[in-house]
């Protein structure tokens, strides 16, 4: 097999037979052995009934059927890791990145030949104000915390070689931050510059984007409990001082400060700050909790695929 194409589902049942049809236009570009997965990830439209009846008609598609649904990101690490392919393009199936994609990106790792992977990176954020805002900085704060860095605008339309694709399976982490994984995979990687199609609202809101920026630093990165350290520490040592100061004042020249308001802002600055501390580390016990139970973080209902028998 020389080409594996990777997509997920989730009402996508308007997108499919166009998506099949470009995709397969491109794909006979570059080779004839070619298979296209798409995973359903408990759409609940009727994207699989789509799906099944490109499958009926075309023995090179296969479809993966989730019992329910698990998250975009974990639908892509279960599709990559039923690839085949010598070559494995991952992509959404909106059409908001075009199949096309497949061709420039397989121009570009033909002229590179040591090149594991090449991805997509938008110029500009698509979307309204508030999209390409919490877009931006969702990308900061990551990065700002992160020990892997992550290029900003990153899209998910890939072309990856099937090392890459296997060493990239082997992370097991229970919370899936796409990007993260990507980016610490390794391997030699190289952008090229694309444009997404607006067809409308991003599906992750605000909520779902705080959501998905706490579980993606405190998966990648132990900055935030190296700053509870240092910002204790810091709070230690100025109330240390401000208390020796307060005795001095006291025992040599008989002045005591009293004052109502400054003590409560005390209180409640260091009450939380306290609480907040404790919510991070929290947040990161509970990460170990997920991951020690080692559930799987998808269910195969049904897998829809050609079964080749030997004669």
């Amino acid at each position: 097999m020389k080409l594996s194409i990777v997509t997920t589902m989730y009402c996508s049942a308007p997108y499919l037979n166009e998506f099949y049809e470009r995709i397969c236009a491109t794909a006979e570009k570059i080779t004839s052995e070619y298979e296209i997965i798409f995973v359903n990830d408990g759409s609940p439209d009727d994207s699989l009934d789509i799906a099944v009846a490109l499958y009926e008609k075309d023995p090179r598609v296969r479809v993966i059927d989730f019992s329910r649904n698990f998250g975009h990101h974990k639908a892509m690490m279960t599709g990559l890791m039923h690839a085949k392919g010598e070559l494995v393009f991952l992509i959404d199936c909106d059409l908001e990145e075009e199949p096309e994609f497949l061709e420039k990106f397989y121009a570009e790792h033909r002229k590179n030949d040591d090149v594991d992977v090449v991805y997509g990176v938008q110029k500009a954020r698509k979307g309204g104000f508030v999209e390409k805002i919490s877009g931006n900085i969702f990308y900061w704060a990551f990065n700002l915390f992160s020990s892997y860095p992550v290029p900003p605008n990153i899209v998910t339309a890939r072309l990856m070689s099937k090392r890459y694709v296997d060493s990239l399976v082997k992370h097991k982490d229970r919370e899936v931050f796409m990007a993260g994984l990507w980016a610490i995979t390794g391997f030699k990687q190289v952008s090229l510059m694309v444009t997404k199609i607006n067809k409308g609202n991003s599906s992750y809101d605000l909520k779902r984007k705080i959501s998905i920026l706490l579980n993606s630093i405190t998966s990648f990165s132990n900055k935030p409990l190296l700053f509870i350290f240092y910002l204790g520490s810091m709070i230690l040592f100025i109330s240390s001082m401000a208390a020796l100061y307060l005795v001095i004042r006291k025992v040599f020249f008989g002045v005591l400060l009293a004052g109502w308001p400054s003590l409560m802002v005390s209180i409640w600055l260091l009450g939380g700050l306290t609480i907040f501390c404790v919510g991070v580390i929290g947040i990161y016990l509970s990460r170990v909790f997920m991951e020690t139970k080692e559930r799987p973080y998808t269910i195969i209902r049904q897998i829809y695929e050609r079964v080749k028998t030997d004669i």
